[in-house]
């Protein structure tokens, strides 16, 4: 690739040689996106990585939960909802995107898996996405000086109508290549 720009963490802390933590609200502001993307995510990108041989692979968190949803009931019988999660911990806010998701898929016919997803459900059926401002996540933003991006992540629930897949180690959008997910 020529001249990528390099965006991430590991454990919490940009990579040396890097030029952008995984900051949405530093990503957004950028004027040079001509650049190729490489995002560095120390549980999305293992996820993502490790998820590589399922039939078909959705990427989804706030912003479109409901679209990957709609796609989600338009077009499979049987899914698995799976958080990234963070140091071995199924974190409140992958549950809630998890379980808005699953809540649009039951009202669309789907059945749940257990009792276990049920409850994942219905602790958060309905709870507003600020609800995160208490939660571990948003602790550690706050003490590492990363509020504008709480701020952000806040402000942009459910604003991309847009279902992403991971094909062939690439994110596309229906069908245009959005980044290289290969490692």
């Amino acid at each position: 690739m020529r001249d990528p720009l390099l965006c991430g963490e590991v454990a919490g802390i940009m990579p040396p040689g890097f030029h952008l933590n995984n900051s949405p609200a530093a990503l957004v502001g950028r004027r040079d996106v001509h650049r190729p993307l490489i995002l560095l995510s120390s549980s999305g990108t293992r996820l993502i990585h490790e998820a590589r041989y399922c039939d078909e692979l959705y990427l989804a968190c706030f912003r479109n939960y409901r679209a990957v949803a709609r796609h989600l009931a338009a077009g499979h019988e049987r899914v698995a909802l799976i958080g990234a999660g963070s140091l071995r911990q199924f974190r409140e806010e992958d549950q809630m995107c998890c379980a808005w998701i699953a809540d649009l898929l039951l009202a669309s016919g789907f059945e749940p898996e257990n009792s276990k997803t049920m409850g994942i459900v219905e602790r958060w059926r309905g709870v507003p996405a600020s609800a995160c401002a208490v939660f571990q996540s948003a602790d550690y933003l706050r003490r590492s000086g990363q509020t504008r991006d709480l701020d952000f992540t806040l402000s942009h629930v459910d604003d991309l109508d847009a279902s992403y897949t991971v094909e062939d180690g690439e994110v596309v959008l229906s069908g245009e290549l959005v980044f290289n997910a290969a490692m």
